[in-house]
């Protein structure tokens, strides 16, 4: 393989063939069964496996305080506001909100 695999289908049919390959067999699991009934598309309806998330924190400067002027409000507001907008797109067209 090379690079990771993005998805739990495709990291599901990468374990079998690595398998498949160092035995020369499918292992017996739950992946396994479900290629040997459904094939290829049986991994990919159901796979067995969880995605992989890969995530990282980056760190940045902190903006100099103002008394006239918070960035924490006005990010809190404007988050607000599209949640405002949203729902009153979905009250336009008619649609309940889940």
């Amino acid at each position: 393989m090379f690079w990771p695999a993005g998805e739990a289908s495709q990291a599901a049919y990468e374990t079998l063939r690595s398998h498949v390959l160092s035995t020369g067999g499918l292992p017996q699991s739950l992946p396994a069964t479900r290629f040997t009934r459904r094939g290829l598309a049986g991994l990919i309806a159901w796979p067995a496996t969880e995605p992989v998330f890969h995530a990282e924190v980056l760190g940045a400067r902190r903006a100099r305080w103002s008394p006239h002027r918070d960035a924490r409000l006005e990010a809190l507001a404007a988050g607000f506001g599209l949640i405002l907008a949203a729902a009153n797109t979905m009250a336009g067209s008619g649609r309940q909100a889940a």
